[in-house]
């Protein structure tokens, strides 16, 4: 059958790939499993429901839950009733959700559990538009999803026919959903997209693999992300079955448990798998630890085709011998992971492809649904270090300063209540603006190489492009994040958040003594230590490109403590705010040898060697 609205996808899975498991979720300990069955009348419940609450066509309605597989109830039974589902973060602070569900016009909110509603009631007793608040725990004594489902069982009959009529006048064209960008800089977005945006794009991305019914999904990242959302739909059009995972705390455990053949990833999280399967292998026994490295440095250099007979002999050696057991951990039957969000490292595709772990990467924004461009899992249709060919259906073409620009049915409707930044972001020609700089190559491979506006220009004249720099500086195992600087200065520097949970066994390892992380950071030995990462990341770097002068910080960056944005980048705006006064002494001093650094840090440190010996007061 034809699918052209999301809900469609419910009556896909009844009529074509019925399954016993179309969605899963923990409830405690214990697996609960909807068939496909069982979801299409428990959404056409929840739209009685909804109704029957005195919810309407049209009313906007807020989610704001960690993932569940009954958010797919809520947000079916949205659509099919016309209602427009507005998902949000559960992680953001209090200002965001003020003006998220103000300006979204939100008539009532579905939180996850106690410790969400807790979080939010006192902002939304504040926004007189909201009618109620609802839950999916019981939290207390609200009115649950569950109860919704109830009361639309007891007044089926009342409303089932107008849900029926509701439902068939829909057009693929009409808005369904309205998403939030996640805010690097000034209030967030309300992206509108419509049926036709998120359906083309998930039946466009289905055939970057094979793995549909018969297979497992796991779902782990939020579902309120147009990334996640979008994917969910894609397998949903696949007939795969989707295990739904609230607490990232226990992704290790689950996968063993459920044994996922796909799950969809962010870079961060395959560095932090990465780099905890480096720091075991540092402590293996000697003999263990040189067989371990010796295949780490042989999946290192990896390549999709041209590898040689001696080199997959010894890779089919190093499988055996040190990767599957990378492949237990994540459950043992993981035949691909789908990397999005944000740039992935060379090295990370290189070693989870020799791993047997094939790693996708793919790039878009919440503007077009989100993707434009994904590597499939077919060679040579597949490119390292590019986010593949541009998706069937999608137009891109690069502008002449080096913006991607993307037509077709992915664009979005626009910005809600926002017709200027509309019209700043979608050309008269129909072109939406992505405001990443890019290139082809090979006529059909996409590389991303910065974003637009953070690019900056130094004093003289030439471009950097931070986000490059910043990833290499990344894979270091010192360092947790870095932010690129020197907009109109002479040279770059960097701000570095360190790996402290790496970074104080290395000083456990070396007798490095000190009191707490304002200390830590301060040390010459660390410095120095920090120093060399930079030089090694400056030896492939142009000499504009080099960072001259960098400082460490003693803060760890989160979405939690406002550094991050929710999908983990950078908020360079309060970063620059927070970090001024350093800043301002990176650049204060404007000679550029090292003699000037040295005799600044020296004086320093014996002005901080000082006050450590006066006596406390």
């Amino acid at each position: 059958m034809e699918v052209t609205r999301t809900f469609d996808l419910i009556e896909l899975g009844y009529r074509v790939s019925p399954r016993e498991v179309m969605f899963g979720g923990k409830h405690g300990h214990e697996w609960v499993t909807y068939s496909t069955e069982a979801v299409r009348e428990m959404t056409d419940l929840f739209s009685c429901g909804m109704m029957s609450l005195g919810y309407r066509r049209g009313d906007h309605i807020a989610t704001i839950s960690p993932n569940k597989a009954e958010w797919n109830l809520v947000d079916h039974g949205l659509a099919q009733a016309g209602m427009i589902h507005v998902p949000v973060y559960p992680t953001i602070g209090h200002e965001e959700y003020s003006y998220i569900l103000d300006h979204s016009g939100v008539k009532a909110v579905i939180t996850g559990n106690k410790q969400i509603y807790n979080k939010i009631s006192p902002v939304i007793s504040k926004i007189p538009a909201i009618r109620a608040i609802y839950t999916f725990d019981d939290v207390n004594g609200l009115v649950t999803v569950s109860d919704i489902i109830e009361e639309g069982r007891k007044n089926r009959e009342k409303y089932i026919g107008e849900l029926t009529a509701i439902r068939d006048s829909i057009s693929p064209s009409d808005l369904v959903t309205i998403i939030y960008t996640s805010g690097t800089t000034g209030n967030p977005k309300g992206v509108m997209l419509s049926h036709t945006n998120l359906v083309t794009n998930a039946i466009a991305t289905s055939t970057a693999h094979e793995f549909g019914l018969g297979y497992r999904a796991l779902s782990f990242l939020p579902l309120c992300h147009v990334y996640e959302r979008m994917m969910n739909y894609h397998f949903q059009y696949k007939g795969t079955s989707i295990y739904y995972l609230e607490n990232m705390g226990i992704i290790a455990d689950t996968m063993r448990e459920i044994r996922p053949h796909i799950a969809n990833t962010v870079p961060r999280l395959l560095e932090k798998i990465y780099d905890n399967i480096i720091n075991k292998g540092k402590n293996l026994p000697w003999l263990k630890k040189q067989i371990f490295f010796w295949a780490v440095n042989l999946g290192l250099k990896f390549r999709l085709t041209g590898n040689s007979r001696f080199y997959k002999f010894r890779l089919g050696i190093a499988r055996k011998l040190i990767f599957n057991k990378w492949k237990e951990a994540l459950g043992g039957e993981v035949r691909v992971l789908v990397s999005g969000g944000a740039a992935l490292q060379s090295r990370l595709e290189r070693i989870f492809w020799a791993a047997g772990i094939p790693v996708l990467q793919g790039y878009g924004l919440t503007e077009t649904s989100p993707v434009i461009a994904v590597n499939p899992l077919r060679i040579p249709d597949i490119k390292f270090e590019t986010v593949g060919p541009i998706l069937d259906g999608v137009e891109v073409k690069i502008a002449d300063d080096g913006e991607i620009l993307c037509k077709g049915p992915n664009v979005m409707m626009g910005y809600y209540k926002e017709p200027e930044m509309t019209a700043e972001a979608i050309d008269p020609e129909g072109w939406f603006h992505t405001g990443d700089i890019g290139r082809i190559e090979d006529g059909r491979f996409l590389r991303i190489t910065d974003r637009k506006k953070e690019m900056f220009k130094l004093s003289a004249g030439k471009y950097i492009s931070p986000q490059v720099i910043e990833n290499k500086l990344k894979e270091s195992f010192f360092i947790e994040q870095a932010m690129v600087i020197g907009e109109n200065e002479k040279f770059a520097s960097a701000l570095i958040s360190p790996n402290f949970t790496f970074l104080h066994d290395w000083c456990s390892l070396h007798r490095v003594q000190y009191r707490d992380n304002a200390d830590l950071v301060e040390m010459p030995e660390v410095v120095e230590r920090f120093a060399r990462e930079v030089r090694e990341v400056n030896r492939d770097l142009g000499e504009f490109e080099q960072i001259k002068r960098f400082r460490l910080v003693t803060e760890e960056w989160t979405p939690q403590t406002g550094e991050l944005s929710p999908t983990l980048k950078l908020r360079r705006n309060i970063l620059t705010d927070r970090y001024q006064g350093i800043i301002n002494e990176i650049y204060s001093v404007r000679e550029r040898g090292n003699v000037v650094d040295r005799v600044v840090g020296v004086i320093r440190n014996g002005v901080s060697g000082i006050l450590n010996h006066l006596p406390k007061f």
